[in-house]
């Protein structure tokens, strides 16, 4: 069986079966897109944050199964099921893993793809992107910058002003209402 034939009749049956789907490994680090308006906290992309560094048996004592799939081996929700997609309340989405503050709801949109989805970060060191060639594609993974967390992909197919559209897990985001 061809690979392309191969993808396309296991990739529809892991997302309709429910289970997480494991997305392999990233490449090395380079730089995101810097497109559109000056990011809110700007001031903060001075500022590299604090490195965390935790054992996988560390991860797996503070993570819940499916967080852990999804944040640290580079997993990915099913579409619609997971927590945040429908949020339309003000406040700021935190990594899970970390509680980095990582994306506004003021950037967050419909995008119909059932994920969370935002046109920037809250500030341009809260994420970093790698290549990624998984799944016979070469596509661009966010991580948390703090702590390595998957998050999800980046693509430009978004709204302006930047055109861009992360697209994350919802599991990978913690959400913190404004107050």
């Amino acid at each position: 069986m061809r690979r392309r034939d191969f993808l396309s009749a296991t990739l529809p049956f892991l997302a309709g079966a429910g289970a997480l789907v494991a997305i392999g490994s990233a490449g090395p680090e380079k730089s995101p897109a810097q497109k559109g308006p000056a990011m809110p906290n700007a001031d903060a992309a001075d500022r590299l944050p604090d490195r965390i560094v935790k054992t996988d048996a560390e991860w797996k004592a503070l993570l819940t199964p499916e967080q852990y799939t999804v944040t640290r081996k580079k997993g990915t929700e099913r579409a619609f099921t997971g927590p945040n997609w429908d949020n339309h309340a003000k406040g700021t989405y935190v990594c899970v893993c970390c509680d980095l503050p990582l994306f506004s709801s003021d950037t967050k949109f419909e995008s119909g793809t059932g994920w969370p989805s935002f046109w920037q970060p809250l500030a341009p060191n809260a994420v970093k992107t790698v290549e990624d060639r998984s799944f016979f594609s070469v596509r661009t993974e966010v991580m948390c910058r703090r702590c390595d967390a998957h998050l999800g992909h980046v693509f430009d197919d978004g709204p302006k002003p930047t055109g861009l559209r992360y697209c994350m897990n919802g599991t990978a985001l913690k959400f913190v209402a404004a107050k």
